[in-house]
């Protein structure tokens, strides 16, 4: 069979006029596409980039292209005028949080400087992994709490009323007392232990959350962050959010006291209460499972030094603690009530100059 002259061409069909134009294309694309100039400005930016960093394109265009976005760590460095690739990191979007991505950048052929730069959200499977091996490990750590707050509490009660008798006999009291006061701290642990054993399902209900940030914002100072500045940054149109009221007193209360503690001893301490909606923030609840967006966002940062490096990654984990009377039940709880809530909590050091940053996603009330 003889070809027509010009090959292969010859024989594909005419796009249809009434199909799609490039632009539209462009805007569609599933996988978020900025495209920057010579310049180092963002030129066009597709629908899934608007949402991924929470940025409209019209802000966008016209921007040096770090004012939108902080490039990958080794970025300058490692460019080689070819192109650019990272995979699974976190990077900074400037009007929204931390995201974790597959990051490439590609140069257009035949137009000298133009670069396009893709955003992947990271993998699933390496998320899902990290998920699973968390909640395993919680359920591990409340089988072991249950088990300990049943078989600890009940010769508890006895030594404090052996203490109590000895105390009434004319005994040594000063040892008397201490049996007593130790036995009380032990006690206390416990019923801590039992808070994060609790397996009831909560009340979840369409609140307001701003009443109750503000109480939790008046206790704070009025008792463990007294001195203190805390700071409200809120986004004044953030809709109702499905939470149970107590439980989430309960978790800003644990934020709040821990940033105050992380706070001890700094000249000018500083605790910022923020809100926000991001449009597009979703996570995945598992393997095969739809992703469930979280717009709501809550924010308890502290200018404090944050936590060891060598347990960052392990804060939400029960009994691991930077503090050297902590006991490492605090931020585990503060997981399981987002979590139980239908959220996720992360940790994380942002900002210039840095803060440390707990980060609530929660989802929204259905209309």
């Amino acid at each position: 069979m003889a070809f027509p002259r010009g090959g292969l061409r010859r024989l594909r069909p005419t796009p249809p006029a009434t199909g799609p134009k490039f632009a539209e294309m462009f805007a569609a694309l599933p996988v978020a596409v900025l495209v920057i100039d010579p310049d180092g400005r963002i030129a066009h930016a597709n629908a899934a980039c608007e949402a991924l960093l929470n940025h409209a394109e019209t802000t966008m265009v016209g921007q040096p292209y770090d004012a939108v976005l902080s490039p990958p760590d080794g970025y300058v460095e490692r460019r080689d005028g070819h192109g650019f690739a990272a995979f699974d990191i976190e990077i900074e979007a400037i009007r929204g949080p931390r995201i974790r991505v597959d990051f490439v950048e590609t140069q257009v052929a035949d137009h000298p400087g133009w670069r396009i730069v893709t955003l992947h959200h990271a993998p699933q499977s390496r998320r899902v992994a990290q998920g699973a091996d968390r909640t395993a490990g919680a359920r591990a750590a409340v089988g072991a709490a249950a088990m300990l707050a049943h078989e600890i509490k009940n010769p508890l009660s006895g030594i404090r009323g052996a203490a109590q008798l000895l105390a009434s006999s004319g005994e040594d009291r000063e040892l008397t007392g201490l049996i007593t006061t130790e036995v009380d701290r032990i006690a206390a642990l416990i019923d801590r232990m039992q808070d994060f054993t609790d397996t009831r399902p909560l009340k979840l209900q369409p609140i307001n959350i701003y009443p109750l940030l503000d109480h939790a914002r008046k206790v704070a100072l009025a008792g463990f962050g007294r001195g203190m500045v805390i700071e409200e940054s809120f986004d004044p149109s953030l809709p109702p959010v499905l939470i149970d009221p107590d439980a989430f007193q309960q978790v800003m209360m644990n934020l709040l006291k821990n940033a105050a503690e992380a706070l001890g001893g700094l000249a000018q301490p500083r605790i910022v209460l923020s809100t926000a909606y991001r449009h597009g923030m979703s996570v995945s609840t598992g393997a095969g499972r739809p992703r469930v967006p979280l717009p709501i966002e809550i924010c308890v940062m502290d200018n404090g030094p944050g936590a060891p490096e060598d347990i960052a990654e392990h804060l939400f984990e029960p009994f691991v603690s930077g503090k050297p009377e902590g006991k490492g039940l605090g931020l585990p709880l503060v997981e399981k009530l987002v979590r139980d809530m239908g959220g996720i909590v992360q940790y994380a050091r942002e900002r210039a100059p840095e803060m440390t940053v707990f980060r609530i996603l929660l989802p929204r009330a259905k209309a």
